[in-house]
């Protein structure tokens, strides 16, 4: 298994469209990183309102001619155990960012990660036995980089099977990589079969 350090010119040669002006998509890589990160929250952080929290309504003591300050129920903010003032409550916080933006992103990155010479072009990524071992030899012959992203049009069940234990790389399919993966990984292996994925996606 050999590699090639893919250039601009590979990349405009299969069609693939990418940024190359240093100044533009920087923000449209910025919101959709930002989308993602948000995307990734459950937002089922919640407290109990006054109204919903358990116990009696029954006034504390009377208004007047104790010395204390006057009450209402125990359930009151002010209380131990009473209800919370603006406090979180389920919510949805998914963000959502136009297709241009998102290809622009797209084309940003890969520009980046190919004009800095971190992008490893292979005819082919299988791993037949399905052995880690097997899996870690392979990458460590195409680059030496500590987190590696292989990209490709698709991927066998003993390939995934190799790979399941290396924490440090990823495989991911040419269809559903994404800008922060694109971004955050040291070394992309990309499959040639892939490219034209990838074209698809920035055209």
């Amino acid at each position: 298994m050999t590699a090639s350090t893919m250039s601009l010119e590979d990349a405009k040669s299969a069609n693939l469209r990418v940024v190359e002006d240093a100044g533009r998509g920087d923000q449209a890589v910025h919101d959709l990183v930002v989308a993602y990160q948000a995307n990734r929250r459950t937002g089922t952080a919640s407290t109990k309102i006054r109204a919903e929290v358990r116990g009696s309504r029954r006034k504390m003591y009377r208004q007047k001619g104790t010395g204390h300050a006057r009450h209402g129920d125990g359930k009151g903010v002010q209380h131990k155990g009473g209800g919370v003032v603006f406090g979180p409550r389920p919510r949805d916080y998914s963000k959502a960012v136009p297709r241009k933006v998102r290809k622009l992103a797209l084309r940003r990155v890969l520009g980046d990660r190919i004009a800095e010479g971190s992008v490893q072009l292979v005819d082919d990524f299988a791993i037949a036995d399905g052995r880690t071992k097997s899996f870690v030899k392979a990458i460590n012959g195409l680059t030496g980089e500590a987190k590696v992203l292989v990209v490709g049009k698709e991927f066998g069940d003993e390939t995934y099977l190799a790979a399941r234990n290396a924490g440090w790389a990823l495989l991911e399919t040419a269809a559903n990589v994404n800008v922060e993966q694109l971004a955050s990984y040291h070394a992309i292996i990309l499959t040639r079969d892939a490219l034209e994925v990838l074209a698809a996606r920035t055209a």
